[in-house]
């Protein structure tokens, strides 16, 4: 069935002249429609064309520098602890401890303000931390420093918001386990008949 779907637009590429048919078959994937076929070369050369333009550049790349010449040793960063090894322990334990605590108040059946206090904590450290890891990597302090301090602060302010928010929530509302608690009996309780 397919076969039979494919040939006319197979005869078509293959009346085509030589140069048509490489820039037709070359630019458009195997197992695309007949009409898709059919086009003319022209939209596989603007297509083309936009790939390789450096005048059509959607996202310029960042700016260029080198420092010292092609035998000079790679600079290497002085050791510190807390940058380091320290650093990395401290985000495997936040994020280790995050799976006990999460479970604990659900398999206890007790709600404690101290404990939804604990589960938050560690969610708000283990978001900045791992947004804190994504500055870190695309936005190296040396290449593009102004942005690497804005998404720093950033990051910052938007901590201090979740916090807050978290502790409005924790201290004029039900709290986040009671909460996730109702959202849980509500999703099960609803009428797939209706």
């Amino acid at each position: 069935m397919a076969s039979t779907a494919l040939r006319p637009a197979l005869r078509q590429i293959l009346a085509a002249s030589p140069a048509s048919r490489t820039l037709t078959s070359a630019a458009l994937p195997a197992f695309r429609s007949q009409k898709l076929l059919a086009r003319q070369s022209p939209l596989a050369l603007q297509r083309a064309a936009f790939q390789t333009s450096s005048k059509r550049a959607i996202l310029p790349p960042l700016p260029q520098t080198i420092r010292g010449t092609i035998n000079d040793a790679a600079t290497v960063p002085d050791t510190e602890p807390s940058h380091g090894s320290y650093h990395w322990t401290m985000e495997r334990l936040v994020s280790l401890s995050l799976v006990p605590i999460t479970i604990a108040p659900f398999a206890a059946g007790s709600l404690s303000p101290v404990l939804d206090g604990a589960f938050i904590s560690l969610l708000i450290i283990h978001s900045y931390v791992g947004f804190q890891s994504c500055i870190t990597d695309y936005f190296p302090n040396w290449r593009v420093p102004f942005w690497r301090k804005f998404f720093d602060w950033a990051n910052f302010a938007f901590v201090g918001i979740v916090a807050w928010g978290w502790y409005e929530f924790e201290t004029n509302d039900v709290g986040l386990t009671e909460g996730v608690r109702r959202v849980w009996k509500a999703g099960s309780k609803v009428d797939v008949t209706a």
